[in-house]
């Protein structure tokens, strides 16, 4: 829209996971305001500060803007077919001497919120062919994904808390106030918490600290930390144990019901209560108002699953909401149905999930979804003989910075033969690249957030054209991943398929052949790409319906509560923590637990004022 030379714009904010939908006002290529889209179907003029630093990074004249090599005097420019020319020979040469998995990939959490990078990392993938695949993720979401898949089948099938319907919110681990929620896209999210105490129900937060969340919350359970799998098992116990365990129709597609009340028997209130620093008493009256509420749902995010048995509390969460009955039913736990669905697109080209199929080198770690902790880079890097890595290449992620032990991430990159990087600055990583391969701005390309729409606590749709006109000599992310898979790719057709496609073709087909998609019918009035783009605001696609067992993703079609990789931990959980009912010592006086602030996101906001 144009107005006496100002330009105004409507995006979806696309730094963290609540998707706020932002207005911005250009006069003459200059960025003049952002501010919160009322108009947004989704957000409703929702805002944080990470939105405004959009504007940082675009005006940011340290961010690269053309491909630069590491010499001996310092970094200089070279051309885009000179740099993807020297990478793949590089990297093919690497290969060819110590074999495939000799090249490692690394990408951060950038990608997943981008859907041309997204849906343009599987042909880089598939290209290297090396089983040295490492995420951020493996820092974050793994436990639960892991949890996803042996329950659901699918890693990506992500039950969202219905917060809008709930009466009962138990927090486990979150501090979605300050986060806008995780694994959950919810804006205005203090609004929607204060909502449920205002119809009658009731807030509970379990957090080792103080947070944004605990100040709007009814009650605050200062937990020791480490201790949510205590704390889970007692609840659940408990539920079994006064008899409030209620599954309704989930009963009819579910496993494992006695195998889960067998395997917590044992892990009573009283004999927990000294360890995890939580009264019995409360903790048995937790259960009972949970399992009593008309609807209730429990939600854990980044503290659940960063810790020692971040994978089992990830589960007894999940399985809390089944034995209540609070798995897909309004107020409970839901799952979302997208335009573009990726849960779909994945389980149909068998990426819905794997687990174990190989192992790390260095301390013999599985792998799961293809990609191995990061935790063993810098190890796979630094310890000699067949197999070690001798290349990498980074996509949008500081390792350095994110990985853990840092220091010793630092001493291997200086060690590697060749590394490349997809990033927008020289920092604490990239430094140490052979080659820098710099994207265009987020306000220089479209954005459709296509994995983010997979947690959203409603249904919705919305598409972010261009606000600029890239710089000259300058390539979006999917066409830097689409220029090293094609130099990569040693089939001939494949190599000639990929330069046919772009982000917008693939989402026009996802969008058409999708849920609310006109498919192959003429005649309907199924959703499209093009409507899509002509709703500049957004489209509400309803809210989140029940889907099971339809939707379940495993070949029985039965939701899988006891999954015996996490009923036979249970031992070590036991002896890990409980030596009667003194917590056991780990030989540690301090402990490190993590904090959201909503001031910082990681790399994202590397030179933002």
């Amino acid at each position: 829209m144009k107005t006496a030379g100002l330009e105004t714009h409507y995006r979806s904010c696309n730094i963290c996971e609540a998707m706020c939908g932002i207005e911005i006002t250009v006069r003459e290529n200059q960025i003049l305001s952002i501010r919160g889209d009322k108009n947004n179907v989704f957000s409703r003029g929702s805002i944080c500060p990470k939105a405004l630093s959009m504007k940082d990074l675009h005006e940011d004249q340290d961010r690269l803007r053309y491909p630069v090599r590491r010499t001996k005097t310092g970094w200089e420019r070279i051309g885009w077919e000179d740099a993807f020319d020297e990478v793949a020979r590089s990297i093919k040469k690497i290969q060819s001497s110590h074999g495939k998995d000799a090249v490692a990939i690394y990408h951060g959490n950038p990608i997943m919120h981008s859907h041309s990078s997204s849906l343009f990392l599987m042909p880089l993938f598939e290209s290297l062919n090396t089983k040295n695949r490492y995420a951020a993720a493996s820092t974050d979401e793994l436990p639960l994904k892991l949890a996803l898949y042996l329950m659901f089948g699918h890693q990506g099938f992500f039950p969202i808390p219905d917060i809008d319907r709930t009466d009962f919110f138990l927090i486990i681990g979150a501090n979605p106030v300050v986060s806008g929620g995780s694994f959950v896209s919810g804006p205005r999210v203090a609004e929607r918490i204060r909502k449920i105490r205002k119809r009658g129900g009731k807030v509970v937060v379990v957090d080792p600290m103080r947070t944004k969340t605990t100040a709007i919350a009814d009650q605050h359970f200062f937990i020791r930390p480490g201790l949510d799998v205590l704390l889970l098992l007692a609840l659940i116990h408990t539920v079994f144990d006064e008899n409030l365990a209620n599954l309704g129709r989930l009963k009819n597609f579910t496993d494992g019901i006695e195998t889960l009340q067998y395997a917590v028997e044992e892990f009573t209130p009283e004999k927990i209560a000294p360890a995890a620093g939580i009264d019995a008493a409360e903790i048995r009256r937790l259960a009972r108002e949970f399992a009593r509420a008309e609807s209730a749902v429990c939600y854990g995010r980044l503290g659940s699953c960063s810790q020692k048995f971040g994978s089992v509390t990830s589960w007894l969460i999940i399985a809390l909401n089944i034995i209540t009955g609070n798995l897909d039913r309004s107020g409970g736990s839901m799952f979302t149905k997208p335009a573009a669905d990726m849960a779909d697109i994945l389980s149909r080209t068998g990426e819905a999930g794997q687990y174990g199929n190989w192992y790390s080198r260095v301390g013999n770690h599985p792998e799961f979804a293809k990609e191995l902790p990061i935790s063993v880079l810098a190890e796979e890097i630094l310890t000699e003989g067949e197999g070690q890595v001798k290349a990498l290449v980074t996509l949008a992620g500081n390792p350095v910075l994110s990985a853990p032990n840092g220091r010793l991430m630092e001493e291997g990159l200086k060690k590697l033969d060749f590394m490349v990087c997809m990033d927008w600055y020289i920092n604490e990583t990239t430094r140490y690249a052979s080659i820098i391969l710099p994207p265009t701005g987020p306000f220089d390309q479209s954005h459709y957030d296509i994995i983010i729409h997979m947690v959203t606590l409603r249904n919705t749709a919305h598409y972010s054209f261009p606000v600029f006109k890239p710089e000259e000599d300058m390539k979006h992310n999917w066409e830097i991943l689409l220029g090293l898979a094609c130099r990569l790719e040693k089939n001939i057709l494949k190599r000639q398929a990929l330069k046919l496609i772009t982000p917008d073709r693939l989402l026009a087909l996802m969008i058409r052949f999708g849920p609310y998609g006109k498919k192959l019918n003429p005649f309907s009035d199924g959703l499209t790409l093009g409507k899509l783009k002509k709703a500049s605001h957004g489209i509400d696609l309803g809210p989140m319906e029940p889907c099971l067992p339809e939707r379940l993703f495993n070949s029985s079609r039965r939701i899988q509560l006891a999954p015996e990789e996490f009923v036979g931990t249970l031992s070590r959980v036991k002896e890990t923590f409980l030596i009667g009912s003194d917590l056991k010592e780990d030989g540690y006086d301090m402990m490190l637990i993590g904090r959201r602030h909503i001031l910082s996101n990681n790399s994202w906001m590397h030179n933002s004022r």
